[in-house]
Order: structure tokens, then C-alpha cells, then sequence
């Protein structure tokens, strides 16, 4: 989603000497009555709709159709927010609840989707002011389907200097936010793999290649790559979480299949971690007479990079963020070993992703409720960071090279 302005000077605000005013007066903007409920009826509509990765039709149909209220010109069927849902039956019973049995927004990409468009709505009120191009993405399928990905592959980030990205959270209070500079998320793949052995009656196991009893002995093996493999300070994790296989209580099956993840913070350790993982799984299976195939399906389930910050741009963002919220009000978060498909984005361009705090049900949970107050705070700092980021590195950027582009 595109958004394209044309440099001018007539908003003193909207300026190197109005620098510092800028988030608090964008915050104030995106607090208005009408600003704030045009937000959250979006965000309930998304809500009361939701649907899974790549199948997010209706979504970005009334994204369309909010853009072009707004007079924002657009590219489809490309289409940093996401917006899928979740296939989890909601639990919260509310006015506007999931219409659709068996999908839910569990994870905040409603009211991401509903901050984005918010900050679309301030930026496209002061666009003769902006001093270059803002591009809006919204990204589908975040949960595991690797949406960033494929609109890298397209070219989404062409011409593009730098990226933000904001993610709801339920362990920080409304009106805090959380991030740090380099490393921030971990890199993140998965396994499946078939353990083929033979089956038979269970009162006569020595007849039969057991594939469970394998299974079972490749599942604690591969816990000893953590514990004894790998470096303590170097973390690393390796979770089997699937494991399918028989139907009867007296036959033992012909195959099992398990699966997993793996997370590393260092391309080293995550290919070697993905490397003996394989090794693990077939050489395990063949002490108990079995035989396993590993599959790592990188075409469905890519492989996930470490999302890491850019360090001049946190720098940016710490500025941006004391002139709004104030720097008690910012929080150096911990490394944490979830994956983050923005890392596709930071990984091509220098990006920068933090947490809003939003205190509720953690996510992922049918009981999880979004606090609409959290809104207007993300509408303004993706405004601010926006319009601020042009003044500050656009402007250096083009009187080097000597000539500006407003369009991509």
C-alpha cells in the first residue's frame, strides 16, 4: 500500500525546528473523538470478520476501501501491518464478537491493521508537509505462513529506505512501549519427520519395528542438543510438538510422525542446530530398526531470520518515543525466542520493530481481548516515526545524492 507526497515547508510543525513537537501533536490528533472511533469501528468490523493467512479477502477489501475514502493511492493485489486471524474458537463473549466459528483475532492484528489505517488517516491530512514517500504495508498471513516473504519476493520494499513495525503486548501497561537495539526475536524453523518401522500386535512386539518406542527415544535425543550441545550463552531451542501415530490399544503402528521447532540467535547456530536435528531423527530411528524421513518444508513454512534492529534507527526510535510517552515510559526488553516474519523486511532494508504495551490475556488465547486505548498510540508513532525519519535521514539522503523521488 502506497502513500505518496510531494515536499513542501507550510506546516511549521511538520519540521526540522518543530522536530520535538511532532509525536506529542500527532498523538493528540490521533486522540481526537472522531479519529479514535473511526479506529476502533475499524478494528471491530476486522474483528467480527476474521480470517486465516492468505485467505484475508474481506480484510483487505475494507482496507481498500477505507484507503480510498482517504484519497490514498494503492498497490493490489499486494496487500508493516498484519492482519490474519487465528484458527481458535473466540471465548470472550462481547458485542462484536467473531462471527466466524473457529477463527478468531488472538493475536492483535485487528487493531493493527485499524492503527496503520489511523496513521494513514493523520499522515494523508498533512501530506503536502511530508518531505518524501511513506509506504503503508499491510502484510498478510504473519502466523507461520512467511507473508513477509513472499511480498519481498514481489518487490513491496523497491526503492525503500527503512522500515517500522509495532506489535500489541500483553505484558507492558497501556502507554509504555518495549523494544532494544540489534538482536530482538530469535530465527525459527520447522520439522516434520516419519518414522517408518513395522507394525503389529502389541502382545508380540518382538514381531514388529516399533516406531513409537523410536520416536520416543529421538524426542529425548534431541533435547540433548540443547543440553549438551549447545553453548549455555548462546541460546537455543528445540521443541517437538506433534507426535501422531496408531489408533488402537493393542496394535503398534506401522509409522509415527512427529514435528517441531527450532529457534537459534545466530545463523551458525541455527544451521548446525538444523543440521543435527536430521542427523538425530535418522540415526535414532535406526538403533531401533526404523527408518525416518526429515522434512524441513521451506516452500509452505520458510525458514524465519533473527529479527534484529537497526541501531541508528533506535536511536531515532528512543528520540521519537521520549517526545510522546517520555523516557520512563520505555522499556529495554529482554531477548525473547519467538520469531517475527518482520525479519524478512529487516533483513533486506534496516527495520525496527518494538512492542505497545496493552495489558490482557496473553495472545494466542481465546480469551484474548484487545484494549482499544492502545490505538491512538499506535497511530502516532507510526506517524511519528514516519514523517520524523524524512526529516531527519530523507533529506541527508537526497541532498547526497542530489536529486529526490516522490513516487516508487
Amino acid at each position: 500500500m502506497l502513500l505518496s507526497t510531494k515536499p513542501t515547508s507550510s506546516n511549521a510543525f511538520l519540521s526540522k525546528e518543530g522536530f520535538a513537537e511532532i509525536p506529542s501533536k500527532f498523538f493528540n490528533l490521533a486522540k481526537r473523538p472522531e479519529v479514535f472511533e473511526y479506529m476502533v469501528n475499524i478494528r471491530r468490523v476486522i474483528h467480527e470478520n476474521p480470517e486465516l493467512g492468505f485467505e484475508e479477502f474481506g480484510t483487505s477489501k475494507l482496507i481498500r476501501n477505507e484507503l480510498d475514502k482517504l484519497g490514498i493511492p494503492y498497490k493490489y493485489p499486494i496487500a508493516v501491518t498484519d492482519m490474519d486471524a487465528l484458527a481458535m474458537q473466540e471465548a470472550v463473549e462481547w458485542e462484536h464478537k467473531s462471527k466466524i466459528p473457529g477463527k478468531m483475532h488472538a493475536c492483535g492484528h485487528d487493531a493493527h491493521v485499524a492503527m496503520l489505517i489511523g496513521a494513514a488517516k493523520i499522515l494523508q491530512e498533512h501530506q503536502s508537509d511530508l518531505e518524501g514517500t511513506v509506504v503503508l504495508v499491510f502484510q498478510p498471513a504473519e502466523e507461520g505462513g512467511g507473508g513477509a516473504k513472499k511480498m519481498l519476493d514481489v518487490g513491496i520494499l523497491e526503492n525503500v529506505e527503512a522500515i517500522f513495525g509495532l506489535h500489541v503486548s500483553s505484558s507492558y501497561p497501556v502507554g509504555m512501549v518495549a523494544t532494544r537495539p540489534g538482536p530482538i526475536m530469535a530465527g525459527s524453523g520447522l520439522f516434520d519427520a516419519v518414522i517408518t518401522g513395522k507394525g503389529g500386535h502389541a502382545a508380540i512386539p518382538q514381531n514388529t519395528l516399533d516406531p513409537i518406542l523410536a520416536a520416543s527415544n529421538i524426542i529425548v535425543s534431541l533435547q540433548h542438543l540443547i543440553s549438551r550441545e549447545a553453548d549455555p550463552l548462546d541460546s537455543q531451542v528445540v521443541t517437538v510438538t506433534k507426535f501422531q501415530g496408531g489408533g488402537a490399544f493393542n496394535v503398534i503402528p506401522n509409522a509415527v510422525t512427529i514435528g517441531g521447532t527450532f529457534r537459534a540467535f545466530s545463523k551458525e547456530s541455527f544451521i548446525q542446530l538444523k543440521q543435527r536435528i536430521e542427523e538425530v531423527i535418522t540415526l535414532q530411528a535406526s538403533v531401533q530398526r526404523c527408518n525416518a524421513t526429515v522434512i524441513f518444508n521451506i516452500n509452505e513454512k520458510p525458514f524465519y531470520p533473527m529479527t534484529v534492529n537497526n541501531v541508528d534507527l533506535h536511536r531515532h526510535f528512543l528520540e521519537v518515543a521520549r517526545n510522546m510517552l517520555g523516557g520512563k515510559n520505555i522499556i529495554e526488553m529482554q531477548l525473547i525466542m519467538g520469531a517475527e516474519d518482520f525479519s524478512f523486511f529487516a533483513e533486506a532494508i534496516p527495520g525496527y520493530f518494538y512492542y505497545i504495551g496493552m495489558i490482557n490475556e496473553t495472545g494466542h488465547s481465546p480469551y484474548f481481548k484487545v484494549n482499544e486505548d492502545i490505538l491512538p498510540y499506535g497511530a502516532a508513532l507510526h506517524a511519528s516515526l514516519a514523517v520524523t525519519y524524512l526529516l531527519e535521514y530523507h533529506s541527508q539522503l537526497t541532498t547526497q545524492k542530489g536529486s529526490c523521488h516522490d513516487e516508487l
